[in-house]
């Protein structure tokens, strides 16, 4: 490779990264994130490439000095400029027989400045003949196939929750109190979090903040995500856990949140202190005030002490958010066993695209309430038609 052929490459890999995790390259890579990128690359175009040489060429971009010469074949480049690019999917005998002159790579040299003009627009003609292919083939899948169409589902069990495990199943925790999300695993089979002072509702003498905030981005525009707990069973203000919907992870743009929690204010009036389902919607940064959309009370405190066989009830519960559209539903269900039905909270518009889902545990920003664990079971999102 020339001077300019590396210096392009080094550009090139350093975007890839940016696309895959989001951040900018400052380390060199370990397995765990050369195998995850590997994966995305090949989830997005069809194409794969060795996670032993994508950790090779993470030494080699930042410039380690145990770092050898590299010289990545151009199938590799055309590789990591057709994820770059956003090209459409394909395969490797595909690309063979269709496209091996790796246009690709080419057309990210023309935008690093520096391929050639003969090899430049042979590629432009190529490509545009490509992608015209490849959004009239698209456009009739879609409408032949639409009607067999299955949607993708991610669930998870929490059966393995090792940092590694998290990491390549698509998760990533936010602002992580070292002490307890240590013992995230202290309930073999759960997912275990425990209600720490904070929460994302506006506050004028706290600032917002989750602790140990498990994130997942979300792939779909529609979408039925649900979450089971095991025993949660709130007792203080204001104690809750649930699902969290975010347009970004800062907590200060628009979101929606479902949880199970515990409550005892009622603005001066004298109402018994009630178990409930609560859903939020906050219209974020600009508007200090959310809405109260569900407010559905699951049983009484006083009643759990008079009678405590009400706390079956709350042996399994359940969570569930479905977005069609702008049009959300919020479900719950409780009982003794997993397959308890789900009854219908509320359902209500909201002008909002979530792109992260959550699973967290509070007790707002109360000092007095306790620290108790959260026991989260089974985790589930799956794409939907947003066709009615």
């Amino acid at each position: 490779m020339t001077e300019n052929d590396l210096s392009a490459f080094k550009a090139l890999f350093g975007e890839a990264y940016l696309k895959c995790f989001g951040r900018t390259m400052d380390s060199v890579m370990s397995e765990t994130e050369s195998r995850l990128f590997c994966s995305k690359v090949l989830d997005q175009t069809g194409l794969s490439i060795g996670w032993k040489s994508v950790k090779n060429y993470s030494l080699f971009v930042m410039g380690s000095q145990s770092a050898r010469s590299e010289n990545p074949s151009v199938a590799t480049l055309d590789t990591l400029a057709r994820y770059v690019l956003g090209a459409p999917y394909t395969t490797e005998l595909k690309r063979k027989a269709e496209e091996d002159h790796f246009p690709w790579w080419f057309m990210y040299l023309e935008e690093f400045g520096q391929a050639p003009a003969e090899t430049v627009n042979r590629v432009k003609v190529a490509i545009l003949m490509i992608s015209t292919l490849a959004m009239l083939t698209v456009f009739g899948l879609c409408l032949y196939h639409y009607s067999n169409y299955m949607p993708p589902v991610f669930s998870d069990n929490f059966h393995n929750l090792a940092p590694a495990s998290l990491e390549t199943e698509g998760w990533f925790v936010q602002a992580p109190d070292t002490t307890y999300w240590n013992k995230r695993s202290s309930s073999p089979g759960q997912l275990t979090l425990y209600t720490l002072k904070g929460d994302n509702w506006p506050d004028s003498l706290n600032r917002q903040g989750i602790k140990n905030l498990l994130l997942r981005k979300i792939p779909f525009d529609c979408f039925t995500a649900e979450v089971h707990l095991s025993d949660f069973i709130p007792r203080e203000e204001w104690q809750q856990a649930g699902i969290l919907l975010l347009e970004d992870t800062t907590l200060t743009g628009k979101s929606i949140r479902m949880s199970i929690g515990y409550n005892d204010f009622f603005g001066g009036y004298n109402k018994p202190r009630e178990i409930l389902v609560q859903a939020i919607t906050s219209l974020g940064k600009g508007f200090n005030k959310p809405e109260e959309i569900a407010h559905k009370t699951i049983t009484y405190a006083d009643s759990l002490k008079k009678y405590p066989e009400q706390a079956k009830m709350l042996k399994r519960s359940a969570l569930r958010i479905e977005k069609h559209g702008s049009r959300f539903r919020f479900l719950y269900s409780g009982g003794l066993t997993d397959n308890s039905a789900f009854n219908e909270v509320v359902s209500q518009d909201f002008d909002m695209q979530p792109r992260y889902i959550g699973i967290f545990a509070i007790k707002g920003f109360k000092d007095s309430a306790s620290v108790v664990p959260v026991h989260f079971t089974f985790f589930r999102i799956a794409g939907e038609s947003c066709i009615n």
